[in-house]
Order: structure tokens, then sequence, then C-alpha cells
């Protein structure tokens, strides 16, 4: 039949489709026994109708796929065939359950190369979702091993059918619809000849499922991030720049959003309240106020309900100058995260060095790090990040020419689709004549995303206009992040060669 002359519907099975499904099994499965008796469908139908599925073509049943419930911890060990079934041929549906497990998937023969059993694993694929289970489970038989049976064991069938030296007709689909192989059974289906008895016991997992808990210990999926593009000025007190930051946050919390992150140095005009003959003595006369600014963030945090992350400030830790930021979480803790790599410039004129622990912390919005402008130039922290599981990478930065902006800007997008995880960049905008080393700036905020169809066409979630004193907001969608990991067009890190490279740290260095 030529595809333009199909009519193909898929729903729910019904009691009223058993003759036709009767004709179906007794054709496909004249090897196993047959159809299920007309009571055990009815039964199918009444526990769990959701679960059965169907496809008509111009109002004649050509496809069924037939699915219960069970619990995980069971049916994800060695078992057989016949402990789903109940008496009196009923089979055995766990409304309680935690996973759907996949009793069977028939074609009629001639409409099979028309991708219908793609078509029905989708829609169980779906079910799980919706219904918030942990994976799919299925026994598998293997009805090509009697022709291979006297040149290979079992796992080596499956091994050379998983490199696609081997074609079977039900393993080979199961794995071209991203089920692995996690057991080998024995005495699944006794009567199996075809498969000697064995089979494969499969998995689906639900990468977007979430263990019953609390609606209180629900963590969000959907975040909205905010960033100040903040303009240099001149300041003539601590508490005139607190009071410019306060502003940013309470218009950020306005709008409901759960992060409000800030440029490197952002407090920097400071400086020119000092000596700036001297730039070691000026650097630190600007840490002298960063307990201050960690301390009266961290109240804002708190009191506007937004986790701010404080774009960065020098800090003196037994005589040494680090660049440091904070994480000031809306609970109340403070996480802090000091700058890995330094700059020529920071280590010349200011005599800072490097921190020596990376961290990913957990927030109630997200994975998070925090990548002082240079480190996001080394890929290695975005992979210890990605390998931490993190959702969001922060980049406050602090550039004064266009070229210099660049480099964070396209390291900034390659670690978000390398790693598949946002990126948030901040700046500074703005001159500060009186501050010797800042004196321009330059700045375009952005956030950045993978490279795939759920995402933006070009990657591009949100970004200011350059050089202008504005916010910046975003909604991340974190299920996405998962789905693009397992199920994306291409799965970067998935598909890194271990056994080739690999990233080590030193035990003491990330944490």
């Amino acid at each position: 039949m030529a595809h333009e002359d199909l009519h193909l519907n898929l729903r729910n099975l019904t009691l009223d489709d058993y003759s036709e499904l009767q004709a179906l099994m007794d054709d496909v499965y004249d090897d196993i026994g047959g159809a299920w008796p007309k009571d055990t469908i009815k039964t199918l139908v009444e526990q769990f109708p959701d679960g059965q599925v169907c496809i008509e073509e111009s109002g004649k049943l050509v496809a069924v796929a037939l699915t219960v419930c069970v619990k995980y911890e069971r049916f994800s060990n060695p078992h057989a065939y016949d402990d789903l079934i109940l008496r009196n041929e009923k089979i055995w549906h766990n409304p309680n359950g935690d996973s759907l497990y996949g009793l069977d998937v028939f074609i009629h023969p001639e409409y099979r190369g028309y991708r219908l059993g793609r078509r029905l694993y989708e829609a169980r694929k779906e079910l799980c979702r919706s219904m918030n289970l942990r994976a799919i489970l299925a026994g598998g038989r293997i009805p090509n091993y009697f022709k291979y049976a006297e040149q290979y064991t079992p796992e080596e069938y499956i091994q050379r059918v998983d490199r696609k030296e081997i074609y079977d007709p039900i393993l080979s689909f199961q794995l071209s619809n991203d089920f692995q192989v996690t057991r080998l059974m024995h005495k699944y289906l006794p009567e199996d000849e075809k498969s000697l008895g064995y089979a494969t016991l499969l998995e689906w997992r639900n990468i977007l499922y979430l263990p019953p808990t609390s609606v209180l210990d629900v963590k969000k999926t959907q975040v909205r991030m905010g960033a100040v593009q903040w303009q240099m000025r001149e300041f003539t007190s601590v508490e005139e720049v607190l009071k410019q930051v306060e502003y940013f946050v309470d218009a950020l919390s306005d709008y409901k959003s759960d992060f409000a992150l800030f440029p490197e140095f952002f407090n920097a005009p400071l400086m020119g309240l000092t000596d700036q003959m001297d730039q070691t003595r000026a650097i630190r006369f600007l840490a002298g106020f960063t307990e201050q600014f960690r301390n009266e963030m961290s109240d804002m945090a708190v009191s506007y309900n937004i986790n701010i992350i404080t774009g960065s400030m020098p800090l003196i830790e037994d005589d040494r100058v680090y660049n440091v930021s904070y994480l000031c979480h809306r609970d109340g803790r403070v996480d802090e995260q000091r700058k890995i790599h330094i700059t020529p410039h920071e280590r010349r004129d200011w005599v800072i060095e490097g921190g020596h622990e990376f961290n990913v912390f957990e927030t109630d919005a997200g994975r998070v790090a925090i990548l002082i402008c240079y480190d996001i130039e080394f890929p290695e922290l975005g992979r210890i990040a990605a390998e931490k599981e993190v959702d969001i990478i922060c980049v406050p930065f602090w550039t004064d020419t266009k070229n210099g902006y660049l480099r964070v800007r396209h390291c900034a997008q390659a670690r978000a689709i390398e790693n598949e995880c946002y990126v948030v960049i901040t700046g500074s905008v703005g001159n500060l004549p009186k501050v010797e080393n800042l004196d321009v700036q330059y700045a375009q905020s952005s956030v950045f995303s993978p490279s795939d169809f759920a995402f933006p066409h070009d990657a591009v979630m949100a970004e200011t206009t350059p050089n202008t004193e504005m916010i910046m907001f975003s909604d991340m969608d974190l299920d996405k992040l998962k789905l693009v990991r397992n199920e994306g067009s291409v799965t970067n890190l998935l598909d890194r060669r271990v056994d080739l490279y690999q990233i080590k740290t030193r035990e003491t260095s990330v944490s």
C-alpha cells in the first residue's frame, strides 16, 4: 500500500476491538500460543485503559501495544513472563506501580515497514512521562537466536545485535527505540523455542521522573534568570553603591526572578576614593568593603526572596588578594567561588592570586556554577561542572574592549553547547576616568542555551543592548536540559570518548 493511501489513527483500545485483535494476535503469535482470551483483554481495558493503545487504518486494526503498571524494584530484577499472569489468565496490573511494563506489541504483517511500532513506543513514552513513572520495562524475546545458538552464547548474540552485525526483529527494534539491555533472563518464556527460552530485560528510563516528595521540597524546573548590565559611575560612598544595588535587586524581584546576577568588580568605582598611584594599595582598599557588600547583599536576598550572585569583589585572606563571587541564597546561606584563572593584568597590577576550589552549588532553582570572566575561557572548568550535572553557569565579567568581550562571549556559547547547559554572562558599561586601569568598559550581556530544536535557532535566549545600563531576563526550562542530554540531535556529554580522554582533578581542588 502506498503511503499516500494510508489513513492511520492512534487511539486507545476498546473491548469492541477484540475480534480483530484476536485474529491479529493469532497471526503474529502463532508460534507461542496466539491471542489472549477475551476476559484477559477486558480486564486490561477496564483496569488500565490508557495503557492499551492501537492503530487503525481506515477502521481496520493493524497494530496494538498492551501495557500494565508494575513496581520497578520487582520487575527490574530477573523474572518470568508467568510472573505477570494471575489465575484465569488475568494479567497483573498494579495501580500503585511506579513503572510501565510492555507486555506485547504486534503489527499486522502487511503494515510492517511503516514504523507503526515506533508510534506505539512513542505513545508509551508519553504515557510514562505524563504519569511521572520511573521507567518502561519489558522482557524481550530474541527470536532469531536459534539460528546462531551453535555459534554464540546468548550474551555474544546480544552484543552482535547491538553492533548491528546480526538483525533480530525484536531486539534490534527495541535498541533502536532507546531501550537498554539490563539483564539476560533464563526461562522467561519456555515455550518460545526460537529464543530457546532466553529473553532480554529491557529498560527505557524516564529522565523527567520526580520521586514522590513533599510539595515544599519540589525543586523548580522553570527558572527565571535576571541579570544587571551595570553602569560604571562615580560614587562617593559605599552606601551609595549599595543603594543602586538594592534598586536593581528590587526591580528583578518585582518580576519574580529567581536569580540576580551582577558583573565582575561592579563596585570598582569605590577605588576612586583612594590614591590611584599605587594600584596594589587601591585594590586592597576596595577589598576593605567586601564583607559589608557580602552581608548586605545576603540580607537583600532574604528580604527580596531572590538568589543573588554578587558579581565579584577582591578579598584579602592571609595577606593575599583573591577575586571572589558570592552566591547569596534566599534562605540565608552564602557560598563563595574564587576566580581560578587570573589575567595578566590582575596578576601584574593588583597581585591577585587564583583560587584552589571549584564548586557547583545546589540552589532551589537548579545547580549553579560561577566562572568569573577569564575562567569561562578554559573549557576544563565547564566540563567539570557538567560532570556535576550543572544546569546554569553564571559568568560575571569585566572587559574594556570589544575583542575582549567577544572572547568571553564566544567561549560562553561554546560551554553552553558542549556541556548542554545554560550560560549567562553579564558585564559593566560606561567609563571610570578617575580609576586607573578601569577607565573604559564594553559589554553586551547574554543568555546562551544548547543548540538544538528545543531552544532558539541561534542558541541565544536573551541579550541586552550593548553598552547600555539595563536589566535582562530569561526563562529557563531545566527539563529541556535533561531531554537534550539524553535524546537530543547530538548528545555531547553521552558521546564523550572517556576511553581515550578524561579530565583529572586533584582531590583537594574540587568540591
